[in-house]
């Protein structure tokens, strides 16, 4: 009977293993950077790239890849250079760790071929969204000027600097919907995530940035543990609907016998909330 069920569990595995399928594929970039990525095709016609964390690799993303599969969003998770099985000819560890223009900083070519594959696959960019985590939300946060009109950014533990990648000049001039997570254990990350999220606010607007804080965890454990629900809704709908202002004005339908004969709208009698109670009884 155990060997019975042992087969029925490994042949439900198997399955489910089938029916979740991704594809290995790699990217170019126009530094001659070979990316390794995993592509999974989206039901509803939007994609999110994943970036993962300094010294991590594509495969961070298990438990919300499949949430995100599911759910029918596309998605394509890299290896940044130097990380996994991205290959040319150093590994991140050789990277300097300052400088504008350091390896780090370039990273912002890997989105760009990430992005032009998904536009490959028929993707308009307004349906194209980038979540990364740790270093990976800071190169989304650098990416963001070079791509205005991305549907959004899902930044989980970002800081203003991580390895010389800036966070700030991209927030600043961004004016699409932003989502922020962040420990709020971490006094220095939550400080630093509360500047990013101001600057988005002040760059989008009202309704376009969600900032959500999970008590002990960071980047994608935060993701895992807390916050996926809120990001698969939070991709359906990034930016919250328009809300409707309480006072509503009333206007007397008055019929003249010419224009002339209607008064100028300066004097129309003021209606008071009295007046609209008494036209209720």
């Amino acid at each position: 009977m155990k060997f019975k069920t042992a087969i029925f569990f490994a042949f439900l595995s198997v399955l489910s293993c089938a029916v979740f399928a991704q594809d290995k594929v790699t990217l170019r970039t126009a530094d001659k950077w070979n990316l390794a990525a995993l592509y999974n095709p989206s039901q509803n016609g939007k994609y999110v790239i994943l970036l993962h964390d300094l010294g991590s690799k594509k495969e961070e993303y298990p438990s919300f890849s499949r949430a995100l599969d599911k759910a029918g969003f596309g998605y394509l998770a890299l290896d940044l250079r130097g990380h996994g099985q991205s290959t040319n000819i150093n590994t991140y560890d050789k990277f300097e760790k300052t400088g504008v223009d350091n390896e780090f900083n370039k990273m912002t070519r890997d989105v760009d071929a990430a992005i032009n594959y998904l536009r490959g696959k028929g993707a308009s960019e307004g349906n194209i969204f980038i979540l990364g985590a740790g270093l990976g939300a800071n190169v989304a946060a650098k990416s963001l000027p070079f791509h205005p009109k991305l549907g959004g950014v899902v930044l989980l533990t970002p800081s203003l600097k991580n390895r010389d990648v800036l966070t700030m000049v991209g927030i600043k001039n961004f004016k699409g919907p932003v989502f922020i997570g962040v420990s709020s254990t971490d006094r220095k990350q939550l400080m630093e995530a509360s500047f990013i999220r101001n600057a988005a606010y002040l760059a989008s607007g009202k309704g376009k940035v969600t900032f959500m804080t999970a008590y002990n965890l960071k980047g994608v454990d935060m993701l895992d543990r807390y916050l996926t629900q809120e990001v698969l809704q939070w991709l359906r709908t990034p930016q919250l609907p328009e809300v409707l202002p309480d006072a509503v004005s009333f206007e007397e339908e008055t019929y003249y016998e010419t224009p002339e004969a209607a008064p100028k709208k300066d004097e129309l009698p003021a209606m008071t909330m009295g007046d609209v109670l008494k036209s209720l009884d």
